[in-house]
């Protein structure tokens, strides 16, 4: 009953953000009430009740006090946050589920208090594996075991001047993880309160933002608060479709800096999409529901179909899970800035497991990826990171018309590599023979029949002034992850694709590498392009040496970027290909050298 006030409570506080908006489409309220006969009835039979609360901790370095009157703020805080989920969801047809806090005698959110082991100076942004580990002790002697629940770890790191009006911070401020378990690192300061977000005035001076009112400056923090939690939940970025503008920024988009700002007058505030309403719908937290016992789902897409109609690309299949998939969204995300400019579509399977969505929320003159994620009915998710066929490059032309034929080509292979990881070469020889694209084709006979690289450039002896490099042995090899690997990667996803194109050549080169090649001056030129395998998220930087000496060297290369290189190589002996890491460490860093061919004079 406790708990049911407070949010009542939050949800007066938050009432006036309704005003002004616009009704829900009405396929959105029929899809809701489709997911909810999958979920609600398998959630009842196969998922104990179960208590999930997100866990708060206080943390402070060995030289610092816990922040001023930390525990009602905070409180405070929560519960407005926890309001607006419960209204977000209800808005949706989910009722008022929401986060989970767990409530003292006083009525204040419980908060477990750690001292860390050094002073304020000893951390940084990046300390928050560390400020973890300190975390973990206590939450372990409170019967809280971190990696199987959700904590939010508020780090006493920021500077506040309440004399000069000026904020600066060094606090871990990111989150992460799943249906299952997840981890959010905030930062707290005595001028954080959920009761100074009308306020426009006094002005301050924000480290980051610049001189903003004390109230924006509440819905920066308060707002991400509200975003790193979605995180911790499992939720990926997005942004707001044109048509959900009306209601203001999406909160896992750009909404962790406009919560709030329509209780200043200054914009629409924050809001959830449908999209992570769905996924939220099965999370233990918000259903008060789990399985006892975890497993890994099982899911089947098939019969995928990605067309083009108009300026709208449409997606449709059929899907088979277990436990159940209750719905499937859809991510069109287009290169650059990361994932936080996706947009979301979403569909509920019929009876049938069939199911269809549509966008036209789409990046004109850019090219991007869709990716299809299996909400399950226990809170698991299938998506590229399990099944990479999930995830589709597509282009969009300057007029918004989109590229499908990389997908086209990506649907066509799908049966072949399905074959090849298999190990069924025999299925995999039939495919191959009746694709009709001469560049899936070509794509094919690489992935079938890859090159024996029985000579070196230095003694090849054959005809032709134009050899892809793929074809010679090397003198060495050497990859940072997985294994050296020519013509595709060394993963399932097996496709050479970056930039939204697929390639048949090509060099798998994961930072740290090189590759080395002996020429003994039989070569003119090395041409090609060098990239980071899509879906990957690392940056990395290319070099081609001959004979020791740096010949050409590509800026630093991250997602959706191909650099062209054509070197010359007149009187080179030795070839080398160098994949380097960059500042920010060797994760991730799939580096493609594509379509390199060796060229000699007539």
């Amino acid at each position: 009953m406790v708990r049911q006030r407070v949010l009542l409570l939050g949800l007066m506080v938050l009432s006036c953000v309704t005003s002004g908006w616009t009704a829900d489409l009405p396929d959105a309220a029929a899809q809701v009430k489709a997911a909810r006969a999958i979920l609600d009835p398998w959630q009842e039979k196969y998922a104990a009740p179960v208590d999930r609360y997100l866990h708060i901790v206080c943390w402070t370095p060995s030289d610092r006090e816990f922040p001023a009157d930390y525990k009602g703020r905070l409180t405070r805080m929560l519960q407005h946050i926890q309001a607006f989920y419960a209204q977000e969801m209800e808005r949706h047809g989910f009722d008022q589920r929401s986060i989970r806090l767990q409530l003292n005698d006083q009525q204040q959110v419980v908060i477990h208090e750690v001292r860390g082991t050094h002073p304020t100076s000893h951390y940084a942004k990046n300390s928050g594996s560390e400020i973890r580990k300190e975390c973990l002790p206590v939450l372990e002697q409170a019967g809280i075991h971190a990696d199987n629940e959700t904590i939010a770890i508020f780090c006493n790191l920021a500077q506040w001047d309440a004399e000069k009006l000026t904020f600066t911070h060094e606090s871990p401020y990111y989150a992460g993880g799943s249906y299952r378990q997840g981890t959010a690192w905030q930062l707290d300061s005595p001028e954080l309160d959920s009761n100074n977000l009308p306020l426009k005035t006094p002005m301050m001076r924000d480290g980051q933002y610049g001189r903003i009112s004390l109230g924006k400056h509440n819905s920066i923090f308060i707002g991400g608060m509200a975003h790193e939690f979605g995180h911790a939940l499992g939720l990926p970025h997005c942004v707001e479709r044109p048509d959900e503008a009306v209601r203001g920024s999406a909160l896992m988009g750009s909404g962790n800096r406009t919560y709030g700002d329509e209780l200043r007058e200054e914009g629409r505030g924050s809001f959830l999409t449908l999209a992570h309403a769905l996924r939220l719908a099965s999370h233990p937290q918000f259903s008060g529901r789990l399985e006892q016992q975890s497993r890994k789902p099982e899911a089947t897409v098939t019969n995928i179909a990605v067309k083009a109609v108009g300026k709208s690309i449409t997606v449709s299949g059929v899907v088979k899970g277990n436990p159940p998939v209750y719905a499937v969204v859809a991510y069109f995300d287009p290169a650059g800035n990361s994932d936080y400019n996706a947009t979301t579509a979403t569909a509920v399977p019929d009876r049938q497991g069939r199911f269809e969505l549509q966008t036209d929320a789409l990046t004109k003159d850019r090219s991007g990826d869709l990716r299809l994620c299996l909400l399950h009915a226990n809170g698991a998710v299938t998506d590229s990171r399990l099944q990479p066929q999930l995830k589709y490059p597509y282009a969009v032309a300057a007029d918004g018309t989109p590229d499908l034929s990389t997908i086209e080509m990506r649907l066509a292979l799908a049966p072949l590599i399905q074959a090849l990881n298999q190990r069924d070469q025999e299925r995999a020889q039939r495919l191959a023979r009746n694709l009709k694209s001469p560049e899936a084709q070509a794509i094919a006979h690489k992935l079938i029949s890859p090159e024996s690289r029985t000579e070196t450039p230095a003694e090849f002896s054959g005809t032709g002034n134009v050899i892809e490099l793929t074809h010679f042995k090397l003198t060495s090899e050497k990859v940072g992850w997985i294994r050296p690997s020519y013509d595709r990667l060394p993963d399932n996803a097996v496709l050479l694709e970056a930039d939204g194109r697929i390639f048949a050549t090509g060099i798998y080169a994961h930072a740290p590498a090189q590759h080395e090649y002996a020429l003994a001056g039989k070569w003119s030129k090395l041409t090609g392009q060098a990239a980071l395998a899509g879906g990957h998220g690392g940056t990395v930087q290319f070099e081609i040496h001959g004979d020791g000496r740096e010949l050409w060297k590509s800026p630093v290369i991250s997602a959706n970027q191909r650099v062209p290189f054509d070197v010359d190589l007149t009187g080179v002996q030795k070839l080398e290909l160098i994949t380097s890491t960059t500042p920010d460490g060797a994760g991730d860093d799939w580096g493609l050298w594509l379509e390199p061919q060796l060229h000699r004079q007539d």
